[in-house]
């Protein structure tokens, strides 16, 4: 993973200034700087209202009792695509906003849950975490038995008798 963010901190840039230089031979200099502002600002906009939604949401959840996974994957999303708004470009403005709009979010956080659920079994060799508890498997209720206490008397070799 970390070869990979080595790879995107290279290749973006790149990317980007490509892209800059085939929209100005387009549309013009002046007006390619204009639209690069014109989007920033759109982008800041859009991080100011969502990022209060998202942040109303969470609180909304953490008052009410209720895990708040969906509206914490959002804030997660408004950062992250408030950042790549907040960078230069049309390639990651086209990102950011994916994850920022609240109309393609959930495609965005579909996408992050599945990449964040291969991660964890990954890093889990795929194990049913579970496990480690007798019958406390996933979806199963806790086991509460008295069957398998053993009385006995615990005997400190170090205490005098």
């Amino acid at each position: 993973m970390p070869w990979l963010v080595a790879l995107a901190l290279l290749v973006v840039p790149i990317v980007e200034i490509f892209v800059i230089i085939q929209i100005g031979q387009v549309i013009g200099g002046w007006p390619t700087v204009g639209l690069l502002l014109v989007e920033s600002a759109l982008g800041a906009w859009i991080i100011k209202r969502e990022g209060r939604r998202a942040w109303n949401a969470l609180q909304s959840a953490l008052q009410t009792g209720k895990m708040p996974g969906r509206e914490l994957s959002d804030a997660a999303l408004v950062l992250v695509g408030g950042t790549l708004l907040l960078t230069p470009g049309f390639v990651t403005d086209i990102f950011g906003f994916f994850f920022v709009l609240p109309f393609t979010r959930p495609l965005a956080r579909r996408g992050m849950h599945a990449f964040l659920g291969r991660r964890v079994a990954t890093q889990f060799g795929g194990a049913n975490l579970g496990g480690f508890i007798p019958g406390a498997g996933p979806g199963q209720p806790p086991r509460h038995s008295q069957d398998d206490v053993i009385q006995g008397e615990v005997i400190d070799p170090d205490q005098k008798q």
